[in-house]
């Protein structure tokens, strides 16, 4: 059957072709016999018509592509609607912009927007039969042609449409020259004919105006400034329509070549062909004499502010919502995020953002000097028995990108490798002392590392509970120096996961008056071989009371020994399906460590499961964006609340006065929180600390009725830690970032409204919890164990929270401390 059918098919192709043929030959044979019976000015007009009918049958197939010979061209659906890559742009919450999104740094400009006198400058030197000429500028080919036969010197003579064409539509990289594009020469004839072909056919649909516009917003001013906005901001800081003729005149200058004429790079090329524009000015008599003569002796003022890709606000959460949007919305609508022009409005604020920011900064340079302090001159990095751990830097220096090279350059020289890490050069450092951050030293890459491995790291991160609505989020102290983001990075949360025990408990029927006794207790486990083994939990101040305490009190003091009891009686396995239901993604293993925290999760997972019992048991999925429009302004998307109640209201409201008791109960894990000035705002505060083995984690979630907010800090390696347990426990390391947060946000009298407020000590209306009491009174000890009275907070040494564990969940032996073991 196919043989057959490709038989007949190729028995009409030759018949097409012998008919093509024998209708060539006929033409042929009345084409000679006419032109030897014309008379001598006829056949100069045969000539001169065959040569016209030629160029445009040429100008035809080209553009058809007849027999794939030259390659497609733009259609006409193209060059009516045509693509140009777009910056897309972040906006706040409170309408500013965070940052763009773009593989080319544009943002178009209207022709009303652009200075008349740089129109003039554009015209006057790039193409001054702009508004004669119909795409192509035969004048000026002919032109280029005299001086390459006379001079063999070769001349410009593509026109600004040309220009556009070649700009926006590629011709020369995106379309192919078809089967003569193989032929040496013919390549450049067929991508110069398809911009001839493709330029008549703008003039067709666009007005002059319209493709001047279009042709400055797609030029490349180099620096990565695409388009005429982004030009004048990068290099006089100005708008379009503001610039000077001077600084008109430089920047039509740079598009002969970008490089050379750059005023930056090149600064006396570039006053040099300033002044041939300006000429051409003078020429065309835009300018007067007296104009041109000062304006030429102007220096070049230069206010040079480069746009780099990771410039604006919250460049970390930026980062996670590119991921984000580029996998899901963009993915599933056919959107492209660095080129369609989206304008992308998210929830992030802009003042709460700078008040994260600079909580974390201040907060921070105090840890840095309290770990500094703390390990004098020896090395932070250490093993789970507190020595040195050997070869940690070298190890880093392997999965280096610089040790990589070297070692592609030199496979069979590690001496080689060796002296090249080792060599000093210099290098930019980060530094909180000095101005902006930054300090430049010469110093090995070997040294760089053991330099930049010694800072601790930062994370925070705010949400509104009742929206799930993320306003502020900062991935570490300085995108400049560390991208990695630790809002995403999975750690060890310690105490903080207690939230998720208590929390099972109350869904089980426990209330926060239910009383267990804090002892030494015994529980099946399995050790780092898999072998059956008894584990013990430790209390952080190295202690049991051995008495019967409120599971509130328990909880607001951290108290091991009745967290994991708890855990254990309403089972793991609830305790971990509550965790999820809060917002924890991560997977939780059923250990019997895993009460205290030892199972690795996320600063947002824990944020947000703190926000769902903020929101009366309620979970909102973090929210980064509330509506996305086009380019024209058309809405693409608007956000749905994506929620669903996770725990009864009943255990919601239980788990906030737990909260609270952080606060109110004698020895409570937050009172640290006293000393802000943050209590005369009509706002109460809840929240828990958490610490992990070593004092390689410190968190804090804080909660107000209208905000919560959750601040992680720790090395970039688990191993580097500081040596005490009371410099390195979550209220030092991480609850000070949220207070000073708190202080800027409740004082701003823009936000004030919002985020004031007080979490309600009594059930809302509906809400009965009659048969489990929440305000039992404060657990006293047996026996005095504290040498200052517990409410006295600004002289309170707060003690450490948390058992020391490995990675697994298990027990690090340590020394017994004094008191009740």
């Amino acid at each position: 059957m196919k043989p057959n059918f490709f038989k007949g098919l190729l028995r009409r192709v030759l018949v097409l072709l012998r008919y093509i043929w024998r209708g060539c030959v006929k033409m042929w044979n009345w084409y000679r016999r006419t032109y030897k019976q014309a008379r001598w000015y006829g056949k100069v007009g045969i000539v001169c018509a065959t040569v016209v009918v030629s160029f445009v049958l040429y100008l035809i197939l080209v553009d058809i592509n007849f027999l794939w010979l030259f390659g497609k061209s733009p259609s006409l659906y193209d060059i009516a609607h045509p693509k140009q890559d777009e910056a897309s742009i972040v906006y706040s919450a409170d309408g500013k912009v965070l940052g763009r999104y773009y593989r080319e740094n544009r943002i178009p400009v209207e022709y009303d927007e652009i200075s008349p006198m740089l129109i003039n400058a554009l015209v006057s030197t790039e193409d001054e039969r702009f508004y004669s000429h119909h795409g192509i500028d035969f004048q000026g080919v002919a032109a280029a042609m005299k001086d390459m036969a006379v001079h063999h010197e070769a001349r410009g003579a593509s026109t600004i449409t040309q220009q556009l064409v070649k700009n926006m539509f590629r011709t020369r990289t995106e379309y192919s020259t078809g089967l003569t594009g193989f032929i040496p020469g013919v390549r450049l004839l067929v991508m110069k004919t398809k911009e001839w072909v493709t330029a008549v056919k703008l003039e067709m649909f666009y007005t002059k105006k319209e493709i001047l516009t279009m042709y400055l917003n797609t030029v490349d001013f180099g620096s990565n400034a695409f388009g005429i906005r982004t030009a004048a901001k990068t290099y006089f800081n100005t708008t379009p329509m503001q610039l000077k003729t001077e600084e008109s005149a430089v920047l039509v200058g740079m598009l002969k070549a970008t490089t050379t004429y750059n005023p930056r790079l090149n600064p006396k090329n570039s006053k040099s062909r300033r002044n041939v524009v300006l000429s051409n000015l003078l020429r065309k008599k835009f300018l007067t004499h007296e104009e041109y003569d000062s304006l030429s002796e102007l220096p070049i003022e230069l206010k040079y502010t480069p746009v780099k890709p990771t410039d604006g606000k919250a460049p970390y959460f930026r980062d996670v919502l590119a991921d984000e949007l580029q996998n899901g919305w963009c993915k599933d609508n056919d959107k492209d995020l660095y080129g369609d022009g989206l304008r992308i409005y998210t929830t992030i604020d802009s003042r709460m953002q700078k008040y994260a920011e600079e909580a974390v900064m201040k907060h921070m340079q105090q840890v840095q000097r309290n770990f500094k302090s703390d390990w004098g001159n020896e090395n932070p990095w250490r093993d789970e028995n507190r020595e040195e751990k050997k070869g940690f830097i070298e190890d880093i220096a392997k999965r280096t990108d610089y040790y990589k090279q070297l070692s592609a350059r030199y496979p069979d020289d590690p001496d080689s490798v060796n002296y090249y890490m080792n060599l000093p050069h210099r290098v930019k450092l980060f530094d909180y002392n000095a101005p902006d951050q930054v300090r430049t030293e010469m110093m090995s890459a070997m040294d760089s590392i053991r330099y930049m491995v010694k800072f601790l790291h930062c994370a925070f991160v705010a949400m509104e509970p009742e929206t799930g609505a993320v306003k502020a989020w900062v991935g570490d102290i300085d995108y400049n120096y560390w991208q990695y983001d630790k809002v995403t990075a999975e750690r060890q949360p310690g105490s903080t996961f207690k939230l998720c025990v208590y929390t099972a408990a109350m869904e089980a029927g426990l209330g926060p008056c239910d009383d267990r006794v804090d002892e030494w207790k015994q529980y099946d486990a399995f050790d780092k071989d898999g072998k059956p083994t008894k584990w013990t939990p430790r209390n952080a101040n190295g202690y049991y009371t051995g008495g019967a305490m409120s599971l509130k009190h328990a909880f607001s003091n951290s108290i091991n020994s009745v967290a994991v009891s708890v855990a254990h009686e309403v089972g793991l396995n609830r305790v971990a399906d509550v965790a999820h239901k809060l917002g924890i993604t991560s997977p939780i293993k059923e250990t019997p460590a895993m009460p205290l925290g030892t199972e690795d999760v996320t600063l947002l997972e824990l944020v947000d499961a703190y926000c769902t019992v903020m929101n009366k048991g309620r979970h909102n999925v973090p929210e980064f964006v509330t509506r996305i429009e086009d380019k024209d302004g058309n809405v693409l998307y608007v956000a749905e609340p994506k929620n669903e109640q996770a725990i009864s209201e009943e255990s919601a409201f239980l788990m906030q006065q737990m909260l609270l008791a952080g606060m109110t109960e004698p020895g409570g894990t937050s009172q640290a929180l006293w000393s802000y000035d943050i209590h005369h705002f009509d706002t109460n505060f809840g929240g828990k600390t958490g610490t992990t083995s070593n004092n390689s984690d410190g968190w804090y979630v804080g909660v107000t009725k209208n905000l919560v907010a959750g601040c992680w800090c720790g090395g970039e390696y688990r191993s580097v830690h500081f040596r005490s347990g009371r410099m390195g426990q979550g209220s030092h390391t991480a609850l000070p970032a949220f207070g000073y947060f708190m202080e800027k946000v409740l004082r701003d009298p823009q936000l004030a409204a919002k985020y004031r407020g007080k979490i309600s000590d009594k059930p809302w209306p509906g809400l009965r919890v009659d048969d489990r009491p929440y305000n039992c009174q404060g657990y006293v000890a047996p026996s005095d164990t504290t040498d200052v009275d517990s409410t006295d907070v600004e002289d309170i040494d707060m003690p450490e929270e948390e058992i020391e564990l490995d990675n697994n969940g298990n027990e690090i032996p340590s020394e017994p401390a004094q008191g009740n073991i």
